[in-house]
């Protein structure tokens, strides 16, 4: 891809339906989905090139958003969405724990406990407890929002 990303971008739409199958190729090292529309083909391939222009999406929105799709698997009837809270690089989280307190901090990567990085909470509660514990739930965090879900969901 080259610097200027937007031109590129602009001129999907003009482009045949057999060019947009080539650059998906292209892009994805492999063919479009079988029977795939025109003006959905645009906007993933738009998203594509941004993505390897520019780095894709951290791993931990990428597990953020694979878990949100799984609860609406789930909840396919509700009419509410329970999103975690999510806390930005520099949040201490606090525990106190059989007469000991327990830091943790919320960095880029995932946590921090004692000088080591985590990818989750609850590898580091397994690390102070000796046991599995869910970490949302050990550092009180289980509190989770619901959003109301609208029709065009």
């Amino acid at each position: 891809m080259g610097p200027n990303i937007s031109k590129q971008i602009a001129k999907l739409p003009s482009f045949s339906r057999q060019q947009l199958l080539d650059l998906w190729q292209d892009l994805h090292q492999r063919p479009a989905p079988r029977g795939i529309r025109r003006e959905l083909m645009v906007p993933f391939l738009a998203y594509r090139m941004q993505e390897r222009a520019y780095g894709g999406l951290k791993l931990s929105i990428r597990s953020e958003l694979r878990r949100i799709a799984r609860d609406l698997e789930k909840q396919s009837g509700s009419k509410e969405l329970r999103i975690r809270p999510r806390f930005l690089p520099g949040t201490r989280l606090f525990r106190q724990w059989r007469g000991e307190s327990h830091e943790v901090v919320v960095v880029d990567s995932g946590y921090e406990y004692r000088g080591t990085n985590y990818s989750s909470l609850s590898k580091i509660a397994r690390e102070i407890t000796g046991t599995r514990w869910s970490g949302p739930a050990f550092f009180g965090l289980n509190g989770t929002r619901s959003v109301q879900r609208g029709h065009d969901d």
